[in-house]
């Protein structure tokens, strides 16, 4: 159940990650967007854990969620810059 909840989650994150750090170079589409959101909820949770934020199976929430999707976009501004 906690990799859906992170799914969830990220989902949510993602969404509100596009609208907080808009670009040119950022990805267009709705479900590239999610799935970046995902990643940034999953990273999120992974991080919290080696930190000691969040204890062994427990996930990120909304706010870890949408920072490590805006991270996660923020990568993908600079790998996106660097092939254009």
């Amino acid at each position: 159940m906690g990799i859906i909840w992170t799914i969830i989650i990220g989902f949510i994150a993602g969404v509100i990650a596009k609208f907080l750090h808009p670009g040119d170079n950022e990805p267009k589409g709705f479900i590239l967007t999610t799935i970046l959101g995902i990643v940034g909820a999953f990273l999120a949770t992974y991080l919290g854990q080696a930190i000691g934020w969040y204890r062994a199976g427990e996930g990120a929430g909304l706010i870890g969620a949408v920072v490590g999707a805006i991270i996660i976009l923020l990568v993908w501004g600079i790998v996106t810059k660097k092939r254009a």
